[in-house]
C-alpha cells in the first residue's frame, strides 16, 4: 500500500513549511503510531498551532480505513489503493495530505513546529534516537508477536523471546545510570519506548505464557520508567486502554495464553495522575 511521505521545509521555499493553522493530525490513540504523534503533540504544546481531529479507536470503513479520511486519501491519490488509515498529517491549503509516515511526522513536529517545547530531537542525538527505535520495533514488538505466535515453531518462539529478553535487558542498564532512555531529558526515543513498553502490556502480553510475562517484569527499572511517564500528563491522558483493547480484539485472531492474566502496570492508575484536576467551584 502506498504511503505519502511529504516533509516540512525550513521556509516558503520548501512548498510544505512551518505555519500556524495550515496543518492538521488525523489520530486515532489506539493505534500505537497515533499515540506516540500525540503524544509529542502534546509535549510540544502545539494545540493552538497544529489542531487535532480524533478518530474512533476501531476504524470503521469495510476495508479497516476511515471513512472520515477516504477524501484526503482521494485528494492525495486518485482512486487511491486501499484502506484510508491514521495517522495522517494533512495540509488545509491544499486539502492534501503530506504524510502518512510516522518517523517523519515526529521529526517534523519536533524539529519545524517544537520551537517553545523540549528540544526531543536534538542534534547529534539522531543516531540514538533511530537505535533506539530499532530496538523496540525488531527487539520487542516484532519478538513478542513471533514469542506469542499459536501453532508455530517452537525453536523459532523461543529465539523470538530470548531476543525480547535481550532488549529489555539492554534499557534495564540504561536506566541504571539514567532517567531518561538517552540521558535526563526526555527525546522521542522515549516516547517510542514509553508506547512500546504500553503495546507489550495492553496487546502481546496476552498471547504469551505466564512464566514469560514473570521474566518480562523482571526489570524493575524498565516498568518503574513506564510508570513515571504514564503519570506525566503528556503521557497518560492520551492512554485509551478500552480503546487499545477493541482495537486489538477487532483485529487479532490469536489464541489467548495465560499471561493475559497477569498485569504488568496497573496504567489506569497511573494515568489519573496525569489527568487535571478539575476546577474548583467558588464557594
Amino acid at each position: 500500500m502506498p504511503s505519502f511521505r511529504g516533509r516540512i521545509g525550513c521556509d516558503a521555499r520548501s512548498g510544505y513549511y512551518a505555519a500556524p493553522h495550515r496543518y492538521r493530525l488525523h489520530l486515532s490513540p489506539s493505534c500505537p503510531h497515533c499515540l506516540q504523534i500525540a503524544v509529542t503533540h502534546r509535549l510540544l504544546g502545539l494545540d493552538d498551532t497544529l489542531p487535532v481531529t480524533l478518530l474512533p479507536a476501531v476504524p470503521d470503513a469495510p476495508d479497516g480505513g476511515y471513512r472520515a479520511l477516504r477524501p484526503l486519501y482521494e485528494a492525495s491519490s486518485h482512486q487511491h489503493p486501499g484502506p484510508a488509515v491514521a495517522p495522517v498529517f494533512s495540509d488545509g491549503w491544499t486539502g492534501t495530505i503530506v504524510s502518512t509516515h510516522t518517523p517523519d511526522i515526529l521529526r517534523d513536529l519536533a524539529r519545524r513546529f517544537g520551537g517553545h517545547g523540549p528540544d526531543l530531537h536534538p542534534r547529534g542525538a539522531e543516531e540514538a534516537i533511530e537505535a533506539v527505535g530499532r530496538l523496540c520495533e525488531r527487539g520487542i514488538t516484532r519478538a513478542a508477536q513471533r514469542a506469542g505466535e499459536s501453532g508455530g515453531d517452537p525453536a523459532a518462539r523461543d529465539i523470538a523471546l530470548a531476543t525480547l529478553l535481550r532488549a529489555l535487558d539492554v534499557l534495564e542498564w540504561r536506566l541504571g545510570s539514567r532517567e531518561r532512555v538517552l540521558g535526563d531529558e526526555l527525546t522521542l526515543a522515549d516516547v517510542q519506548l514509553w508506547v512500546t513498553l504500553v503495546q507489550l502490556d495492553t496487546v502481546h502480553r496476552h498471547h504469551l505464557d505466564a512464566a514469560t510475562v514473570h521474566r518480562i517484569t523482571d526489570h524493575p527499572r524498565l516498568w518503574a520508567y513506564a510508570r513515571r511517564l504514564t503519570a506525566h500528563p503528556a503521557f497518560g491522558s492520551h492512554l485509551d486502554l478500552d480503546g487499545i483493547a477493541r482495537r486489538h480484539h477487532a483485529h487479532c485472531r490469536g489464541e489467548e495464553a495465560a499471561g493475559a492474566a497477569v498485569q504488568i502496570v496497573d496504567w489506569a492508575a497511573y494515568a489519573r495522575q496525569a489527568a487535571p484536576e478539575p476546577a474548583r467551584q467558588p464557594g
